[in-house]
């Protein structure tokens, strides 16, 4: 049960960080052009919503899972993001809402995102136009659950590929470097990540095994992923995340094209407007994409 503290620290994170997305893209609109819809899509515990940026018949659909550490963040937050991912690459972009702690705690987002995706791929032939293939993309927390769906729907062959922008894997007792090294170096900072997964996981401990979906860097193997981007920056806490997560995956044979940010801090790519690493981020992603329908 949440406290009424609780629920006004919730509160307070979820307005500050819908005002400041709003601002940082507040005089660079994107993808205005784009044909938008807005559609429920049925899931375990209802309807989930989600947003579709339509796109290319000859390009694969990207589902995408918004980041927030679990607790805030939503269609809006994301909205300039997948508009401008969309506009660039051509893809029709599927944006994922999903139920947040501490309303809803661990495997809540977990659980509707997987349900949204079979549900999304079952039905590709009545979407937005698309090639019959999708690719799993997800920043921060979202790029949690990128790796944790795929894990799940490993023999998926519709599943092209999955796009990882600064993945959480561990929880933050795993004794990951960039945890103190970026304590405080960027937007993201370790006391917050420590209070998203706290909220997130509420009264599950972090070595239930149940948690085995969430804590994704506990894997050993990670053999069948299909090809993957991955993007790491240096002034995060998750940094180290990513970049083991890399070299797991190339140990398993899977073709990883990763690009790390020595410049930028967490929530660059999605979160701060069109940067210079925003819009770097954008074009590399755009010719991953491109090069993955033509491989």
């Amino acid at each position: 049960m949440t406290t009424f503290l609780q629920r006004l620290k919730t509160w307070a994170f979820r307005l500050y960080y819908r005002i400041v997305s709003k601002k940082a893209w507040a005089d660079h609109p994107q993808g205005i052009d784009l044909n938008v819809s807005k559609l429920l899509i049925p899931v375990s515990a209802g309807q989930t919503a989600a947003r579709m940026y339509h796109g290319a018949a000859d390009l694969p659909l990207i589902v995408y899972y918004h980041g927030g550490g679990w607790v805030i963040g939503d269609l809006d937050t994301h909205d300039p993001f997948c508009r401008a991912l969309s506009e660039a690459s051509g893809c029709t972009i599927m944006s994922i809402d999903y139920r947040l702690a501490p309303e809803h705690p661990f495997p809540a987002a977990h659980d509707d995102c997987l349900d949204a995706t079979r549900w999304i791929i079952d039905n590709l032939n009545t979407l937005a136009p698309n090639n019959g293939k999708v690719v799993l993309s997800g920043d921060s927390a979202g790029g949690n659950i990128t790796a944790s769906t795929m894990i799940t729907l490993i023999d998926e062959p519709r599943i092209a590929g999955t796009i990882m922008i600064y993945p959480a894997t561990e929880h933050y007792l795993a004794g990951l470097p960039s945890y103190t090294e970026h304590a405080k170096s960027g937007p993201l900072t370790t006391p917050i990540m420590r209070w998203f997964f706290d909220t997130y996981l509420g009264d599950v401990a972090p070595a239930d095994p149940r948690t085995k979906t969430l804590f994704v860097g506990r894997r050993s193997d990670y053999s069948g992923f299909p090809p993957s981007l991955l993007v790491t920056a240096e002034r995060d806490p998750l940094r180290d995340d990513g970049k083991r997560l890399n070299m797991a995956m190339r140990k398993a044979g899977v073709a990883v094209t990763y690009h790390h940010y020595p410049e930028e801090g967490h929530g660059f790519a999605c979160s701060e407007g069109p940067t210079e690493g925003h819009q770097h981020f954008i074009a590399l992603a755009s010719r991953w994409l491109n090069d993955l329908t033509a491989a």
